[in-house]
C-alpha cells in the first residue's frame, strides 16, 4: 500500500547565530569613527572623549570595532615590535557593591594588557640582544596602589594610544554627590595624564552628567553623540531602511524580499536603534528556526512590547534635551568697540 504524498513544510535554517556575530556598517558608525579620529592624536587637549548614545544604538559594538580597526591598521607595527598594543577594550565592571570596584577595573585592564595579577607586569617588547620579552616586575602585593601602578606602566610601556572603557556609566552610578563624581574622573584624567593614553568613555545617557561638573573636565571632555535614526529626518529613515535591507541580505534564504515592507514598524518598535533592530530580528530568526517556517507572526512575536519600548523612548527624550547644548557652537566675532581699536599715530 503506498503512503499518500504529504505537503510538508521544508525546514528553516537561518543560522540565527549568524546575526548575532555580525556587525553591521551604517552611517552613525562611519561617522563616529571619522570624529574620534579628529580626537585622537599626540598631545591632544581631549584626554576624555565620550561616545554617548541610548540604549540599543550599538556602542559596544562599535566600542570594540573602534579598537579592532586601530589594532588592524598598526599590524606591521606589531609585527615589528611585539610589546606595541595601540589600542585596549575594557568593560567597566558592576561588581554589585556600594562603591565602584577600581580594583576589578585596574585588573581587567592588565588582562587586557597581557599580564597577570599574581605577578603585576608588563611587556616591553623584545630585548635585541636575547630576542627574549623584558618584563619588569611591579610590587609584590596586588592592593590598590600596585594594580594602578602596574596599570600606568603598562599602558606606558605598551605604548597605548587609546583605553576604550564600555558601561562607563559604571563609574559614575554609585557616586551620589558631585564631590565624588568629580574625584570619580579626576582618577581616570590622571590616568590619561600619567600615561599619555587617551581615555575614551562609552556609555547610555546617564553618563552625560559629567560634563557639567566643572570648567577644567568641560575642557578634556569632547562628547560625540551616538545617535538613533530619527523618524523627521528624511535620511535617518533611508538610512535605517539600508540597514534592514542589509539584514534582509544576511539571511536571504529565510527573508529575502519579505523584510523591507516592514521597514516602518520595525523603525517605530526599535525607536531607529540598530542594535535594538538586531535583538529583534535575531530573536525572529531563532523563531523561525525553532518552528521550522517563517511568517510575519515570527517577527511579530519578537518585537519589543510598549512596557519596553515607552520606558527606553521616555530614556531617549531626556537623553536627548540633555546632550543638545553639547553640539551646539557658537560662532560670534568680537565686535570692535572703541577701546579695542588701534591707537592712531600722534
Amino acid at each position: 500500500m503506498q503512503e499518500k504524498n504529504k505537503t510538508r513544510t521544508s525546514p528553516v535554517n537561518p543560522s540565527s547565530s549568524t546575526l548575532h556575530t555580525r556587525c553591521f556598517r551604517h552611517p552613525r558608525v562611519d561617522q563616529i569613527e571619522r570624529e574620534l579620529k579628529y580626537l585622537i592624536y599626540p598631545g591632544s587637549q581631549t584626554s576624555v572623549p565620550m561616545i554617548c548614545g541610548p540604549t540599543g544604538t550599538g556602542k559596544s559594538t562599535l566600542a570594540r570595532r573602534i579598537v579592532e580597526t586601530e589594532n588592524e591598521q598598526a599590524a606591521d607595527q606589531m609585527e615589528a615590535n611585539p610589546g606595541l598594543l595601540p589600542a585596549v577594550y575594557v568593560e567597566a565592571p558592576n561588581s554589585g557593591e556600594n562603591e565602584f570596584s577600581w580594583r576589578l577595573l585596574y585588573e581587567r585592564i592588565l588582562d587586557a594588557l597581557g599580564d597577570h595579577l599574581d605577578t603585576p607586569r608588563s611587556v616591553y617588547g623584545i630585548d635585541p640582544e636575547s630576542s627574549r620579552m623584558v618584563r619588569p616586575y611591579g610590587a609584590g602585593r596586588n592592593n590598590l596602589a600596585s594594580l594602578r601602578t602596574a596599570v600606568e606602566r603598562g599602558l606606558r610601556a605598551r605604548w597605548v594610544r587609546f583605553l576604550v572603557i564600555d558601561e562607563a556609566a559604571q563609574i559614575i552610578r554609585h557616586a551620589h554627590s558631585r564631590g565624588r563624581l568629580q574625584a570619580q574622573l579626576d582618577t581616570l584624567k590622571s590616568l590619561a595624564n600619567e600615561c599619555g593614553t587617551q581615555i575614551v568613555l562609552v556609555g547610555a545617557y546617564d553618563l552625560y552628567p559629567l560634563v557639567s561638573l566643572s570648567g577644567q573636565l568641560a575642557r578634556r571632555i569632547h562628547v560625540l553623540h551616538f545617535e538613533r535614526y530619527r523618524v523627521d529626518v528624511p535620511e535617518d529613515l533611508e538610512a535605517f531602511a539600508t540597514c534592514v535591507r542589509a539584514f534582509e541580505r544576511a539571511l536571504p534564504e529565510l527573508w529575502d524580499g519579505k523584510l523591507m515592507r516592514h521597514t516602518d514598524a520595525l523603525h517605530h518598535n526599535t525607536l531607529g536603534c540598530i542594535g535594538t533592530l538586531s535583538g529583534v530580528l535575531t530573536r525572529a530568526a531563532h523563531y523561525a528556526e525553532t518552528t521550522g517556517k517563517w511568517d510575519d507572526s515570527a517577527l511579530k512575536r519578537a518585537l519589543l512590547s510598549e512596557a519596553q519600548r515607552l520606558p527606553i523612548l521616555s530614556e531617549i527624550n531626556d537623553g536627548e534635551a540633555a546632550i543638545g547644548p553639547s553640539q551646539t557652537r557658537v560662532w560670534e566675532p568680537r565686535r570692535r568697540t572703541e577701546s579695542t581699536r588701534p591707537r592712531s599715530a600722534a
